[in-house]
């Protein structure tokens, strides 16, 4: 008696087990872990499906092929291995795929606090110099340009009759005068730039001279007087200044009560044009026209009011 070789093995099971139908053929895979060049594919029938009269003469690299074989096909033959293996693989590119997702994040959040950061600085600037501008506005309040009406000198005025532009006969007054204005900037850190609306001479309603004085800028902590000149020629009565009517020929006699008003607009840039403070000043003197006065200085500083 002699040991059974796995052929003879084989051979015999294949006799007793009744005929039946050739199964499908599975796909072997044949690696070689040694020798990745040997690695090849084989097509063909199980083992259990060989003849019995073929034998194996196998030296120990050919057992561990057919080792090795057996094991991957026995995987193949397991599908639940198979989806398995294919199920870690997919969770494995997707768990990739959300690291990916999250490094986006990660970065657009960065981005999202960079621009946020950035507005925010940015706002504080402007907030900052708004309340800059404030302060420097709030600050050149109390600086308010001093101005006193100092005279008025008559040069000459004369009442004569005529007629107006429609040939309407009328008495017609021709006057010259002069207002001399201090204008005085008491602030210590802007000068100021000035403006005024027509001086203009009225007896209550009626408008009997006028003149505009010219602008100027007065630097900080400076003074200076301005000389404007205020006249009217052939200006129509029509008979509103009864006084002037009886005194016609007596003009030396003559004392006509009129008002001196204007407006003077002050402005100060004191950080450009961003911010400017403005100062205007209404102002209205009470003062009579004498006759026998002419040329002569007329005291109006405590004459007028200021608002």
């Amino acid at each position: 008696m002699h040991a059974k070789t796995d052929s003879e093995g084989t051979s015999i099971n294949d006799a007793t087990w009744p005929p039946r139908s050739p199964p499908r053929r599975p796909i072997y895979y044949v690696q070689s872990p040694s020798h990745p060049d040997v690695e090849k594919m084989s097509y063909g029938s199980s083992p259990m499906g060989s003849p019995a009269h073929h034998y194996y003469h196998c030296s120990p690299i050919h057992h561990s092929r057919e080792s090795s074989t057996s094991r991957f096909s026995a995987s193949l033959k397991n599908p639940r291995g198979v989806s398995a293996w294919r199920h870690v693989q997919l969770d494995h590119k997707d768990g990739d795929g959300d690291g990916d997702d999250e490094e986006m994040d990660g970065r657009d959040e960065g981005s999202g606090r960079n621009v946020r950061l950035y507005v925010c600085i940015g706002f504080f600037f402007v907030l900052l110099f708004t309340v800059f501008c404030l302060i420097l506005w709030g600050a050149s309040k109390p600086y308010k340009p001093k101005i006193i009406v100092k005279n008025i000198v008559f040069e000459n005025f004369n009442v004569q009759a005529g007629s107006d532009e429609s040939g309407v006969p009328t008495d017609m007054l021709s006057l010259n005068s002069t207002v001399k204005i201090l204008y005085r900037n008491p602030a210590t850190f802007f000068a100021v730039h000035v403006t005024s609306t027509p001086l203009e001479l009225h007896y209550f309603q009626l408008k009997l001279a006028s003149g505009q004085m010219k602008k100027f800028s007065q630097s900080r902590k400076s003074q200076r007087n301005v000389v404007t000149v205020v006249k009217g020629y052939q200006v129509p009565l029509y008979g509103g200044v009864p006084v002037l009517a009886s005194a016609k020929g007596h003009l030396d006699r003559a004392e006509v009560p009129l008002n001196l008003t204007f407006v003077m607009r002050s402005r100060a840039y004191i950080l450009g044009r961003l911010v400017k403070s403005k100062f205007y000043r209404r102002i209205r003197c009470s003062v009579t026209l004498r006759g026998n006065k002419l040329g002569k200085p007329l005291n109006l500083t405590n004459a007028c009011f200021y608002q």
